[in-house]
């Protein structure tokens, strides 16, 4: 487990993140995620009604693994905690960019009709996590 506060390479060059958020009464929970990394920061978005926001809200505490799509983590991969907070306006249309440069078209077949179905609306948060 890694906590000096820098991003590993393995978690720069990952495709998948699997992002462990905690129950209150300390239950980990993971999940696979899209991410990126801009300098020392990790970018994760999400629906704003998801179970992770509702842990988040609760507990800041995260751990952070490269991931396959299902969540399974590599043999020997490394482990970073981090802290994480929530973001909306601004900082959310940061982490939409961040996100739509590297899944690219991945990115737009998700966001796109699901915008179209909620009349233009997009019900996200972004989690930003530093180590």
């Amino acid at each position: 487990m890694t906590t000096d506060g820098r991003i590993p390479e393995e978690l720069r060059r990952g495709r998948y993140l699997r992002l462990t958020t905690f129950r209150k009464n300390g239950t980990g929970v993971a999940t696979p995620v899209w991410y990126a990394v801009e300098g020392e920061r990790v970018y994760v978005w999400t629906r704003s009604d998801s179970w992770k926001v509702k842990r988040l809200r609760n507990d800041p505490r995260v751990e952070l693994a490269v991931c396959d799509v299902r969540g399974g983590v590599p043999e020997g991969a490394v482990r970073v905690t981090g802290t994480a907070r929530l973001v909306t306006g601004e900082e959310l249309r940061h982490v939409r960019k961040l996100l739509s440069r590297k899944y690219t078209y991945q990115f737009w077949l998700v966001d796109w009709p699901a915008m179209i179905a909620r009349l233009g609306k997009r019900p996200h948060t972004g989690i930003v996590v530093t180590l």
